[in-house]
């Protein structure tokens, strides 16, 4: 039977990116059925809803997602549809795998990093409100179940996929309660699911200076909310940028896959964006359903692609010349 996956094309570039890797991932041989559903800043405007009804009720009859970038606000309006979404579906464990891509030049090689996020506590948690008139606070928020069930996952995450070492990145030494109880909680797991792992722990100002010095050093990384969020976009610099590093975002029983970058609405429509980062974070949700092999035969694929480097077949960003959809046949050719 086949599995029946939501997609979200969302604001932008998002159509076109998302419809990319839908053709990639029918070519393959997945067999899905898909449901296209609206959200975002066109939702608002289309239906007067972020997060339209019928969307919601068709996550959680599916739990499976995969979504294009979505607008936010900066400063006002409405609050993050991504962070509604996370929180709705307690999605609290936030996955993304950077590495060093072929025929991509950056200035560092074999890069091979999963950044780990709590997802759903922290100051994302947005309880902010004004003290008095110019005084504004925002509240962080730490539970020992929200750090523990992320730190049991890191390393459950590790053991099954052959990683060595998780390190936690944390400012403890200021933040001792909600940032001290981040790493006791993480302590714990270690010892009680994380034998044969190397641990490490750096306060996060002395991990980024070492991460722009040596990111090979590092395997599985392990961050609180806003630092997590703020780590994994450093860590895509390291291999090319946004436009090449998928994301996760899982909880119990369901998980959304998206892309991670922005909406980029100034080339919206113009079929030259990039849509490697919506197809890779689709192998990531194909592997979750247990399709390994069309999963597998879309990675190689999309490597032929970028080891061959041809600038017909690469779009812009990467150092071609050729389109959203033309990047998308071609490796529908290598298919």
């Amino acid at each position: 039977m086949a599995t029946t996956v939501c997609l979200l094309p969302g604001d932008g570039i998002g159509p076109e990116v998302t419809g990319a890797a839908r053709r990639v991932i029918d070519a393959a041989g997945a067999g899905l059925d898909w449901i296209e559903l609206d959200a975002g800043a066109g939702a608002l405007e289309r239906t007067g809803d972020v997060l339209p009804p019928a969307t919601i009720a068709a996550i959680e009859k599916h739990r499976i997602a995969l979504k294009g970038p979505l607008t936010t606000p900066i400063g006002k309006g409405f609050a993050s549809v991504n962070v509604q979404l996370r929180k709705r579906f307690d999605l609290y464990a936030a996955v993304r795998p950077v590495r060093s891509m072929p025929g991509i030049r950056t200035r560092f090689e074999n890069v091979e990093i999963v950044v780990i996020r709590e997802n759903t506590e922290g100051l994302y948690s947005g309880i902010e409100h004004e003290v008095v008139p110019g005084v504004v606070e925002s509240l962080k928020i730490a539970t020992r179940v929200g750090c523990e069930r992320i730190a049991r996952f890191a390393f459950n995450y590790a053991r099954e996929r052959g990683r060595g070492k998780v390190t936690v990145f944390h400012k403890a030494n200021i933040m001792k309660m909600s940032d001290g109880l981040f790493i006791e909680c993480a302590r714990r797991m270690h010892e009680e699911c994380g034998q044969g792992i190397e641990y490490q722990e750096l306060i996060i100002d002395n991990g980024c200076m070492q991460l722009v010095q040596n990111p090979a050093q590092f395997d599985v990384l392990l961050l609180e909310n806003l630092y997590g969020d703020v780590i994994s976009d450093l860590c895509a610099g390291l291999v090319g940028g946004l436009g090449v590093v998928p994301g996760a975002n899982i909880g119990k029983d369901c998980a959304i896959f998206e892309a991670v970058h922005g909406s980029a609405p100034t080339i919206a429509g113009q079929n030259i964006a990039n849509p490697l980062a919506v197809i890779m974070s689709g192998v990531m949700m194909l592997r979750h359903l247990g399709l390994h092999e069309p999963a597998l035969r879309i990675k190689n694929a999309y490597n032929a692609v970028l080891t061959e480097g041809r600038a017909d077949e690469l779009t812009r960003d990467i150092g071609g010349q050729a389109g959203t959809s033309d990047f998308a046949d071609s490796i529908i050719r290598r298919l």
